[in-house]
This record gives structure tokens, C-alpha cells and sequence, in this order.
């Protein structure tokens, strides 16, 4: 697939980068000698340097051959992307997105304009961030979710810990209380150390494993009664940092919960946020790293801490520090991937990425168009991928103990109807089931073949 990516700042460079391990053709547009030298260093990509909108550039970068144009220009305001995918479009690119900052664009009818217009999508890394966010505060027991037809099927991530039930059991024995539930529930990966493992029966699950676990919404009940967790009641959330994803997580919180509390140290910003939001949204001008600040501002009496000032060190460390302060649901953004283990090794309980969270976004237009979903989870490289089976596609010419599924890939569940279940080697996928998949990155594009 050829690949346009206009703007190599820290998203458009980790899309090449991760687009380009897919033995796609990718070009890179930017205006800065400096981003492109860096990002050639670290992708195999074709670097082009021009001013963003140009039609001479475009030209240059056979734009007009592309199968996909993504126009993520940083530093920029959000019409220098939407006229440049128009232009993408117009020129001859087969697919066009574009990055914007405006919530207002994502409305059902402004959505539906700019598809008309030709662009496919438009994407918002801040407003996909802080969505997230507010999922994994409504699953407050795991460090990451995501749910499929409104919670059928849920893919849930639980970190054990020295009193989980799950330490040192081994995938055969859990799969003796998955037949005990019926078997709503299964193990469809580990990350261990940085690593992804594909368990086996045998494999043995450890200390401090991110276990991932694929359930219906009734087994994640009993899932959750086994494990002896109860969702934590969400309704006070400090927030550390007055950036954009920040007011637009305390936006969507202050319509749910009683009280938002933002602590932010640059007086303009504070007051600009306090002029912006619900009156239960108290802004406080201080610096969220201070221990004194934070127990003056009563951080005990709270359920939930974010740290989202933008800066990877500073979250992390405020997030430690409000674990000891007792607060038992921490959520910290850290953009460097290379710092989402360690953030995890040191106690936060949920890591927000918006390069992954747009990445996922992004690349379900690279696969066969059967892709409703592909989303990166932050603490594996593995990918969860959700398809609608098209008839007489090679998925549905056997049970799954007969097909040669891609290795380093599972299929974990699916929902049929208003039936959900959980894939066994005997399940037989059919045509228009709805598929949940796991797989490690090489393996992606030998899962997608299946569904086409």
C-alpha cells in the first residue's frame, strides 16, 4: 500500500514508523529538515521536504497514486490538514484523513459533510485520549478495557499483584474455571517483562504479568467475583495539568460526577479553564507535584487521580505520589513509549498514549475494509482487531482447530446476533458474525486475508 503521511511530528513519525514495519510504501511531507532527519533514523520512508498544502509537493510525493493520504501537521491550525486532504483527495488519493482540534467537527452532520467533501476521517489524538480515559474510569478494576457491542464482549487487562487468585496459576487450571463459568472467559495474551506471550497451557502466570482477558458480559462477572474485585465507585477525580486532554476529560466528567478538581500552575490557563467549564469543575492554580498542595486540596478524599500535563516524568511521579496519598485509581498520559513499562513497573494503574490510540484509528485503513476496530493496548505491541466476517471468507470454511490460523494470533470471541460467546477450537465462525482478534503486529496482515 503507498502511504502519504504530511507532518512528521511525534504522531505522523510513530504512523511511519509502525506503518512502515508493514512493508508498506510510505512518504513523509514536512517543512523541517530536522523531523525528517529524524524520523528516516528510526523508519524506512521516503522524506520529502516542502511546505504543507502544496500542490507541487503533493505532485512530488504522488500523492495522486496514494491509497492513503493522512495529513498531520503539527504546530498548525486544523484547516491547513482539512485543505490538504482535500486537496490529497482531488488529486487522486483513494482514501484522505485528516488531524483537527475542534470537537465541533465531530459531530454526526460535520462528520457527515466532510465525507461528502471525500475525507474519511477526521481525527482528534486529545479527544481520543480523553475518551479513553473516561472508559477506563466507568472499569475501574482494570488497567485498560475496551467493549465490543456496548459490553457483550469485553476485553479486560488486570496486573497481578502478591494477593491475585490468577499468581502462579497455570493457563490449564484457569481454564478449568472458565469451564466451571461456562466458558464466558478466557487468557488471550500475557505481557511479561516488556513482552508479549501467547499462552499455552502450560505457561504459568507470574507476578507483575498484564494479563489480558477476553470475557462476556456475564463472565466478566463471575471473572470479576473470582478475582475478589469490586469496581471502584468513581465520583471526586483530581486532575493534574490543565492540557487540552485535560478539559476535555473534565468536560465529560463534570456531567457524571459530583466533583472535578484541576490543578494547574500557569495562572492564564487556570483561568481560562475556569471561565470554560461546569461549575463543579474547581480550577487551583499550584503545581500538582507539590505533596503539600495536594494535601491542602484534600487528595485523600478523592476516588481517581489524572496526571495530563503533557510531560511523561511529571505524570508518572505525581501518579506515585498520589498512590501514596491512597488514592486507588491512577491514570498518568506518558507519550514516550519506551516509559509505558516503567510507568506500570512503578504502580500507576493505567498508561494513556494518544500516538497508540490514533495509530489504531489509522491503521484499519491499511486492512481489507472488514476491520470495525483496531486498537493498540499500551502495555503489549499486540493489536486487538475487530471484524465483520464477509461471506464465503476463508474464516468460514472450517471450525477453528481446522483452519491454519496465522501463529501469534488468537481469535478470542465473537458476537453473533444478540448472542455473545467465547471462541473454543470447535466454534465455526459465520458469515456477518462480528470477530475479536489478538495479534501481534507481523502477524496482522495474514489474520486480515481470513476476513476478506
Amino acid at each position: 500500500m503507498k502511504i502519504v503521511i504530511q507532518g512528521a511530528g511525534e504522531i505522523g513519525s510513530h504512523l511511519a514508523k509502525m506503518l512502515s514495519r508493514e512493508a508498506n510504501d510510505i512518504t513523509v511531507i514536512d517543512d523541517s529538515p530536522e523531523r525528517l532527519a529524524s524520523i528516516t533514523s528510526i523508519a524506512d520512508v521516503v522524506a520529502i521536504e516542502g511546505p504543507p498544502s502544496s500542490l507541487r509537493v503533493m505532485r512530488e510525493a504522488d500523492v495522486q497514486d496514494s491509497d492513503l493520504f493522512i495529513s498531520v501537521v503539527p504546530t498548525v491550525p486544523q484547516d491547513v490538514n482539512i485543505v490538504s486532504a482535500l486537496l490529497a483527495k482531488n488529486l487522486g488519493a483513494k482514501k484522505v484523513t485528516a488531524r483537527i482540534d475542534d470537537n465541533d467537527f465531530l459531530t454526526p452532520e460535520n462528520k457527515l459533510l466532510f465525507k461528502q467533501m471525500g475525507i474519511e476521517l477526521m481525527f482528534y489524538p486529545e479527544k481520543l485520549a480523553s475518551d479513553e480515559i473516561f472508559d477506563l474510569l466507568k472499569h475501574s478494576t482494570a488497567s485498560e478495557s475496551i467493549d465490543f457491542a456496548r459490553g457483550k464482549l469485553q476485553v479486560e487487562v488486570f496486573k497481578l499483584e502478591e494477593d491475585s487468585p490468577l499468581l502462579d496459576m497455570r493457563i490449564a487450571e484457569f481454564a478449568a474455571v472458565t469451564t466451571k463459568a461456562g466458558l464466558q472467559f478466557r487468557v488471550i495474551a500475557i505481557s511479561r517483562g516488556g513482552q508479549t506471550i501467547m499462552p499455552k497451557f502450560d505457561t504459568k502466570l507470574m507476578y507483575h504479568d498484564l494479563v489480558y482477558i477476553i470475557a462476556t458480559r456475564e463472565g466478566m462477572q463471575f471473572l470479576m467475583r473470582f478475582l475478589g474485585k469490586d469496581n471502584i465507585e468513581i465520583d471526586k477525580v483530581m486532575i493534574f495539568g490543565g492540557s487540552k486532554i485535560a478539559e476535555l476529560v473534565a468536560s465529560q466528567l463534570s456531567k457524571k460526577i459530583s466533583t472535578v478538581k484541576i490543578l494547574e500552575k500557569d495562572k492564564e490557563r487556570a483561568m481560562a479553564l475556569s471561565e470554560k467549564l461546569d461549575d463543579n469543575v474547581v480550577v487551583v492554580l499550584g503545581d500538582g507535584r507539590n505533596s503539600e498542595l495536594l494535601a491542602d486540596e484534600g487528595i485523600k478524599d478523592f476516588d481517581a487521580f489524572l496526571a495530563l500535563t503533557g510531560k511523561d516524568e511529571a505524570n508518572v511521579l505525581a501518579c506515585v505520589v498520589a498512590k501514596k496519598f491512597g488514592i486507588e485509581r491512577t491514570i498518568a498520559e506518558v507519550e514516550n513509549i519506551e516509559y509505558i513499562h516503567l510507568a506500570e513497573e512503578m504502580g500507576v494503574d493505567s498508561v494513556i498514549n494518544k500516538k497508540l490510540i490514533t495509530a489504531g484509528r489509522l491503521f484499519k485503513f491499511t486492512l481489507s475494509g472488514k476491520a470495525r476496530l483496531v486498537k493498540y493496548m499500551s502495555g503489549t505491541d499486540a493489536e486487538v482487531l475487530e471484524y465483520t466476517v464477509a461471506p464465503d471468507s476463508a474464516i468460514t470454511k472450517g471450525t477453528l482447530k481446522e483452519l491454519s490460523f496465522p501463529k501469534d494470533s488468537v481469535i478470542g470471541g465473537l458476537i453473533r446476533g444478540s448472542e455473545s460467546m467465547i471462541a473454543i477450537g470447535s466454534t465455526r465462525i459465520e458469515a456477518y458474525d462480528r470477530v475479536v482478534v489478538f495479534a501481534l503486529p507481523h502477524a496482522v496482515k495474514d489474520v486480515d486475508k481470513f476476513f476478506k
